[in-house]
């Protein structure tokens, strides 16, 4: 005669759970690494290529060369104006 109990279907314990848990976190921090990484890809080659010349940042930066002062103050009219709408 056997005393064997008898087997519950098998339930993940405490533990094996945090497991699961940890490792689906750690794949989605890998998903959002690889999401920002291919973004920041992206801002660096389209921010290079504005900078060649005759490029947006090629020529602000030209203005901004020639007249400092106006261009301060054209950035802060700018500013002002983006706060204001908040």
């Amino acid at each position: 005669m056997s005393t064997d109990l008898p087997q519950s279907p098998s339930q993940p314990g405490v533990a094996e759970r945090a497991l699961d848990a940890a490792a689906d976190v750690s794949r989605t921090i890998g998903e959002v690494a690889g999401g920002l990484h291919a973004a920041v890809d992206r801002l660096t080659s389209t921010i290079e290529e504005s900078r060649k010349p005759g490029g947006a940042l090629a020529t602000v930066a030209a203005i901004t060369r020639e007249a400092p002062l106006s261009s301060l103050f054209v950035a802060f009219l700018f500013g002002v104006a983006v706060a204001r709408r908040r």
